[in-house]
C-alpha cells in the first residue's frame, strides 16, 4: 500500500502547482486542503479569516488534513502552517512521505506581491512579516521527511524531484 504524499512549505512556494503536476504523473488523487476548506465553508481562506478568525480556520484545517490522510495513495498539499500543528505534523510523519519545498525569501516575497489573497500577509510590511513567519516555521519544516530547493528548479525538475523521493517507499 502507497503512503501518502504531503507538500509542505511557505505560501507561494508551489505546493499546489507541484502536488497537481506530481498527482497527474503518478495517477494519484490531488487533495488541496485550502481548496477544500473553502468549499465546505463556502468562503476563501482570507474570508474565513476575517470572519471567523485564524483559531476556527486551524480547527476547519486540522479535521480536513486529518480526513484526508486517512485516504491512501493521495497528494496532499498542505497550507503553510499546517505542518506546524503538531498533532497533524505527528500523524504525517508517522503515515505519509513529507517534502518541505523550500525557496528563498527573496522568491517568496515577489509572488506573494502578486497574490492578495494571503491573509496572514495583510499587513504594510509584508516582507518583514514574511520573514518573521519564515523564521518561525523554518525549524518546524526541518522536521520533514525530505526537502527540496526549489529556487533555480523548472516544474519539471522539481516534480521529478518529488516523484524520484516517493518511489523510493
Amino acid at each position: 500500500m502507497k503512503k501518502n504524499l504531503v507538500l509542505l512549505g511557505m505560501m507561494a512556494v508551489g505546493k499546489t502547482t507541484l502536488g497537481k503536476s506530481v498527482a497527474k504523473k503518478q495517477n494519484l488523487e490531488f487533495i488541496d486542503i485550502d481548496k477544500n476548506i473553502e468549499k465546505k465553508n463556502l468562503m476563501s481562506i482570507r474570508e474565513i479569516f476575517s470572519k471567523k478568525g485564524e483559531k476556527f480556520f486551524r480547527s476547519e484545517e486540522e479535521n480536513e488534513v486529518l480526513k484526508s490522510l486517512k485516504k491512501n495513495k493521495a497528494v496532499i498539499s498542505l497550507g503553510g502552517g499546517a505542518f506546524i500543528n503538531k498533532i497533524l505534523r505527528d500523524n504525517i510523519l508517522k503515515n505519509s512521505i513529507s517534502i518541505w519545498l523550500d525557496v528563498d525569501i527573496k522568491t517568496l516575497n515577489k509572488r506573494v506581491a502578486k497574490n492578495k489573497k494571503r491573509p496572514l500577509l495583510n499587513v504594510n510590511n509584508n516582507n518583514k512579516k514574511l520573514q518573521n513567519l519564515f523564521d518561525e516555521r523554518k525549524n518546524i519544516y526541518k522536521l520533514a521527511h525530505h526537502k527540496i530547493k526549489c529556487d533555480n528548479l523548472k516544474l519539471q525538475n522539481i516534480t521529478d524531484k518529488i516523484i524520484a523521493l516517493y518511489e523510493k517507499y
